[in-house]
């Protein structure tokens, strides 16, 4: 008996060097170089991640929330940089990203993507998805089911859904039964244009105003944390975030709202083309003019290749070595490639002198 612990502390010593062995070799089977294993966005402390808990925190203090709507995974990253609360993957990829003339016709797979891509950025924030046109009207069966697909297939934390319609205020309180957290939207709904004659303001008579008001109020009965106000006034906004207990996100309704929410791509400059001034609303604000340096730049890119100046021996890293270069040269002779050693030859003079 007085043996084991000796027998105990050598078996004890064994494994650790063998588990360590083991790790020592496991690390090295990435075929990234360890030091850039982790050269991406580092991933955030999760005591610092957004969740709902966070926001009613900040709403009671009267903290403004701060949401900004992406479509990938750049976005995401710079998204997740800024320490932006919520980043919304909206159905209006539908028109920033692929170019049609309304919300209606992107796809839950199509959302799906964009949701998996802004969730391999974004670590820190809320991240919600847009359930878009014709996947949860149907149903409360079919809102549902579009839900999860969202959350588990798209990575999200939540959803979003326009609210309105009876249905659509059904629609989000089985969701929320069904344990998903849902942001409702109210005021201008693009996915209901047919309805309401093309994208306008939303509240400006006493009967639109009340409505507003009302369909909000409909959608925190329903079990929503947050509404989305859209194109309304702003004491239409005032009042609607006044009655409510759950926080009010402003798009073009005005300050007095609990937070605010643009596009990435808006509140950037992002974008100088005729589609995109067309479809930019009068409320953004610009906080930069990355579009102009976007165009600069590929214009420049043009001149360069089309000059002939890029790229040059700085941007051409690659080398062979001496020897490695005249045996291709012979081989190549060997080969009967008599223009190719020529072009090969002259090319390897340029690169060594520019």
């Amino acid at each position: 008996m007085v043996f084991f612990p000796s027998i105990s502390r050598t078996i004890s010593s064994s494994l650790r060097k063998a588990t360590h062995t083991h790790f020592r070799k496991v690390q090295f089977l990435s075929n990234v170089p360890e030091n850039t294993v982790y050269g991406g966005p580092k991933p955030q402390n999760p005591n610092q991640r957004i969740t709902l808990t966070t926001l009613r925190q900040k709403y009671k203090k009267g903290e403004k929330i701060t949401m900004v709507t992406g479509y990938d995974y750049p976005s995401g990253v710079h998204i997740d940089m800024a320490g932006i609360d919520i980043c919304l993957v909206g159905d209006s990829a539908s028109m920033v990203v692929h170019g049609h003339d309304t919300t209606l016709p992107v796809t839950l797979d199509e959302m799906l993507v964009h949701c998996r891509a802004v969730a391999r950025g974004a670590k820190r924030p809320l991240l919600v998805g847009d359930l878009p046109f014709g996947t949860y009207e149907s149903s409360t069966k079919q809102a549902v089911d579009t839900a999860v697909r969202v959350l588990k297939e798209g990575g999200m934390d939540a959803i979003k859904l326009e609210g309105g319609a009876p249905s659509r205020i059904t629609a989000a309180k089985a969701i929320v039964e069904a344990g998903i957290a849902v942001i409702g939207h109210v005021g201008l709904t693009p996915q209901a244009i047919s309805v309401l004659g093309g994208f306008r303001p939303q509240g400006r008579n006493i009967d639109s105003a009340v409505k507003v008001v009302e369909t909000a109020m409909a959608l925190q009965e329903a079990g929503c944390f947050s509404v989305v106000l859209e194109c309304v006034p702003a004491p239409v906004a005032a009042a609607a975030t006044s009655a409510l207990h759950i926080p009010t996100i402003g798009i073009g309704a005005g300050p007095f709202c609990s937070g605010q929410v643009l596009v990435y791509h808006d509140l950037l400059g992002m974008m100088q083309h005729p589609h995109h001034a067309k479809v930019t609303p009068k409320f953004c604000k610009q906080f930069g003019q990355v579009g102009d340096v976007i165009n600069k730049a590929l214009l420049e890119y043009k001149e360069e290749v089309t000059n002939g100046s890029f790229p040059g021996s700085a941007h051409s890293p690659y080398k062979i070595g001496a020897a490695d270069m005249d045996g291709f040269l012979n081989e190549l002779q060997k080969l009967g490639f008599s223009d190719a050693v020529s072009a090969a030859a002259a090319a390897a003079e340029n690169i060594q002198t520019s």
